[in-house]
């Protein structure tokens, strides 16, 4: 296991490709010689296109912004998942259960833009309130255009009229919706709300699906109608997920690597629900940092807000490209930390092992730890592992060698040729065992795909797991790929029977 602990910023770099000309030529002609060896074989279309595969480019695009704001428990995570057509928003029948602003993609009569929901906005709160307040308040600052819900049932109420005064003062387009409207009367109720002075208010239920199509029309035209286009380059910022379980520190980390407090920040265990996608800049690099919810135990024995969070978590996991597998220093392993582990490395994804709040273990403690640390991953040795304080900075200029490190792991491909002499070389040192009378033979091998680097192997027979391991062990020692898991598949083939 890599310990970046032990190694300042940019100490560590993958190894320099150190093949020849000569050595390429005969990698070159070794690859012909053993691709033409194929032939013999009965290969499927599926095993060509493995043969051949090349890398995808990656396309994305800058959409307008539509954020749903209003105080706690008028509907507002209702309507996001009622206009996403998923139930991702957290929701339960109480007051604040949603904490930061999230980012949802969404779509509308043909036209794609984010949704963003937020947290209930409240005035003279403190503690974990003024937070949630404060975030909501910068939703709007970021927003194209703003549906500003209002429970109809209750009517206007003093903090909504606060609310009016805010989304005034910020001169952005506004749709009032009347949310909670059932029938009739609830009409009438929704009328009312023309006093706000935010123009037509549109009868909803966000619950049912009523009005919420004649709302969306008004939201589409209050969107700009072009958006400045985001040419889409080699440095896109890569997208790095936090995550672990409750109370390690995830939304303290995000927000030190961001300079500023994004997302909310407190003691109470579990205070992120939501994934919360973050653009930062860190040593120059753009990422998009997605802070999650703290996985449980078991999503299974979970319930409500804290079931949908932990769903959301994995799909975080799988939308990130690097995972920052978050631990707490100050107390033993335990069983919530190798699952987030292991869901990382089933996902494929580069990570990051950082042990958090390592400035409160005693420096007696330390060699202890690391000994049971090593133990306890022991089959992790491949991940590289930072020690820092997130609530202090401590250590945290070590992140981002180690991030680097992994990605570019991620993405390394080796060529062809160069793969089959690593085989053959291997292969004359160690040969599979023979096993009943037989010795399978590797006949071939190529890197099907990056991200992660998954590598097929068309063998003569059955590879043995032991075996399996024992390539992957030596890939890691030949070529390096700290930080990412490594995928390696065998597609058993017999030659063609002779006519």
């Amino acid at each position: 296991m890599t310990d970046f602990d032990e190694l300042g910023p940019g100490e560590r770099e993958l190894p320099a490709p150190h093949q020849s000309d000569p050595e390429e030529s005969l990698d070159e002609i070794r690859e012909a010689a053993l691709r033409a060896g194929l032939d013999a074989y009965e290969l499927s279309e599926d095993d060509l296109s493995a043969l051949n595969a090349e890398p995808e480019p990656l396309v994305e695009e800058a959409l307008p912004t539509l954020a749903i704001i209003g105080r706690p428990n008028v509907g507002k995570s209702t309507l996001v998942n009622r206009i996403i057509g998923k139930r991702l928003a957290v929701v339960e029948d109480r007051p604040g259960v949603t904490r930061d602003r999230v980012n949802y993609p969404a779509e509308w009569a043909g036209r794609d833009f984010m949704l963003l929901d937020t947290g209930g906005w409240e005035k003279n709160v403190t503690g974990i309130d003024l937070s949630v307040a404060q975030a909501a308040e910068a939703a709007i600052d970021l927003a194209d255009a703003i549906i500003f819900v209002v429970d109809a049932t209750v009517g206007a109420t003093a903090t909504d009229e606060q609310v009016v005064r805010l989304l005034r003062k910020a001169d952005k387009p506004v749709v009032l919706a009347a949310n909670k409207v059932d029938g009739p009367q609830g009409e009438l109720e929704a009328a009312a709300l023309w006093n706000l002075g935010l123009g037509e208010p549109y009868p909803v239920s966000a619950l049912h699906g009523r009005g919420t199509g004649d709302l969306l029309d008004a939201a589409m035209a209050a969107l700009p109608a072009e958006m400045p286009e985001v040419e889409v380059v080699e440095g896109a910022p890569r997208r790095m997920a936090l995550v672990g379980r409750p109370n390690v520190g995830k939304s303290q980390l995000l927000n030190k690597l961001a300079g500023e407090n994004r997302v909310v920040v407190h003691d109470l265990a579990g205070t992120t629900r939501d994934p919360v996608d973050e653009n930062v800049e860190i040593d120059g690099q753009p990422f998009v940092l997605v802070d999650t919810a703290g996985i449980r135990r078991r999503v299974h024995q979970t319930k409500g807000a804290d079931f949908y969070a932990s769903l959301r978590t994995q799909t975080a996991i799988e939308r990130a490209e690097i995972a920052l597998v978050l631990m707490d220093a100050s107390v033993p392993l335990t069983e919530q930390d190798t699952r987030v582990i292991s869901q990382v490395t089933e996902a494929g994804r580069a990570m990051v092992l950082v042990f958090n709040k390592w400035d409160l273990v005693g420096e007696d403690e330390r060699f202890l730890l690391e000994r049971s640390v090593d133990t306890d991953l022991v089959q992790l040795t491949w991940a590289p592992r930072v020690n820092l304080s997130a609530l202090t900075g401590w250590h945290t200029n070590r992140l981002m060698p180690a991030v680097n490190l992994a990605l570019s792991s991620w993405d390394q491909r080796i060529s062809t040729g160069r793969l089959n002499s690593f085989l053959g070389e291997l292969v004359a040192e160690h040969p599979h065992p023979v096993r009943s009378g037989k010795q399978p033979k590797i006949l071939f091998g190529t890197q099907a795909s990056t991200r992660p680097p998954r590598f097929v192997l068309f063998a003569s027979g059955f590879l043995e797991p032991t075996y399996r391991r024992f390539i992957e062990r030596r890939l890691r020692e030949t070529f390096g790929f700290e930080g990412t898991p490594i995928q390696i598949s065998v597609r058993v083939r017999e030659k063609r029977r002779k006519r």
